[in-house]
């Protein structure tokens, strides 16, 4: 009986390490969040949001160097979280940009339409 309940919590044991090994193996390595925050903090600063969303900017760097130190230090979730963080934070800085390039691009419109409406008045004023 005694050799029974010893097998018993051996097993039992065991099955607990299993389950313990499994539950770490299935929290992922935020690598891949990481991989897209470093594409959105790419593709924003193409768009300009270093120049044009400067403070947006350095956040999602910032939050992606912090992100990559934390999965460098295996703190996985934090990793994560600020792998998240940084890629919502460049799209911002890229929405940013394209807002204000937009908007100085309509600017500029305005101006050339209103330039034409001038040159147009004075062409048709009739010769004093």
């Amino acid at each position: 009986m005694r050799n029974d309940l010893s097998i018993f919590q051996s097993a039992a044991c065991a099955a607990v390490l299993v389950l313990m090994a499994a539950g770490c193996a299935s929290t992922p390595v935020p690598n891949e969040k990481i991989a897209v925050a470093k594409d959105s903090v790419q593709r924003a600063e193409r768009s300009g949001a270093p120049e044009l969303a400067p403070v947006e900017m350095a956040e999602a760097r910032d939050k992606l160097n912090r992100a990559e130190k934390a999965a460098a230090d295996r703190d996985l979730q934090p990793a994560t979280d600020l792998a998240e963080q940084a890629n919502i934070d460049a799209q911002l800085a890229e929405a940013t940009a394209q807002q204000k390039t937009s908007h100085k691009a309509a600017m500029e419109l305005d101006a050339s339409l209103q330039a034409l409406r001038q040159e147009s008045l004075r062409s048709t004023q009739p010769a004093q």
